[in-house]
């Protein structure tokens, strides 16, 4: 059994859009690391039921890689038993692209949009209800992302050479997923093809044309898999988390 922790019920008004359309190149494996097994399903499935479990989410749109849009499908979507409606776009030549495809692909009347890595299976349900309802209660917010504060010392380097040490204290790590409004992020990725801009994450596109985002504290073990050492720490969550969830099951029952 693959539990994963649920939350209260409250509006679902989110499109979820999470981003696994990468070739495996980084990582070393040429099917792509959304398709690794981890704890007896592919590395995207953890995302896929986190999204599913949270209240506010309406849409799943999932963002394969082109030509393997059925693989993955058959592989990683039609094994769950998800409750969301789930549509698969075709990836883009970089994440930036990926993401408006995924855009485009997503229910237009929903008010929110939160943009996933799929490479990041420890996401919480709360956490994305959390980050989504800061959005939703602040109205002078374009956009929340999840993140959580720096904790190690940070140094500004030439080559390898420090040359200042910044207050650390204004440092947040971003992770995702990021949620903005629909037609903040919708026009910030069409400023940005217009001008040929290339942003880090989606936040940075908000941030450029105005948008005003706020970080959500989240928590730290949402880690994202890069490369194949990444596997040990999310294993062994994940093993915790399904060991706690037949605990709580066999306590109920």
């Amino acid at each position: 059994m693959h539990a994963v922790p649920t939350i209260a019920d409250h509006a679902a008004d989110t499109c979820a859009i999470i981003v696994a359309g990468g070739s495996g190149e980084r990582f070393g494996d040429p099917r792509g690391k959304q398709f690794v097994e981890v704890c007896g399903l592919p590395l995207l499935c953890w995302s896929l039921l986190a999204f599913d479990a949270a209240p506010c989410v309406a849409q799943i749109v999932v963002v394969a890689p082109v030509g393997r849009e059925d693989e993955l499908k058959s592989c990683a979507i039609d094994i769950l038993p998800l409750m969301k409606p789930v549509v698969v776009a075709p990836s883009g030549e970089t994440r930036q692209d990926s993401v408006r495809h995924g855009l485009a692909a997503s229910d237009e009347t929903l008010p929110f949009v939160a943009i996933h890595d799929g490479a990041r299976p420890l996401i919480l349900p709360s956490s994305i209800d959390a980050t989504v309802r800061a959005l939703r209660d602040d109205d002078t917010l374009d956009g929340t992302v999840a993140a959580c504060p720096a904790i190690d010392t940070l140094k500004i380097v030439n080559g390898d050479i420090i040359e200042s040490t910044p207050d650390r204290s204004r440092f947040w790590m971003v992770q995702t997923p990021q949620v903005f409004r629909s037609s903040s992020v919708a026009s910030a990725h069409s400023r940005a093809v217009e001008e040929g801009f290339i942003g880090t994450d989606d936040a940075s596109l908000v941030e450029r044309i105005g948008g005003r985002v706020r970080c959500v504290a989240v928590a730290r073990d949402n880690i994202k898999v890069t490369v194949p050492e990444d596997l040990t720490p999310v294993r062994a969550i994940l093993e915790q988390r399904i060991a706690d969830a037949a605990c709580a099951g066999g306590a109920e029952s």
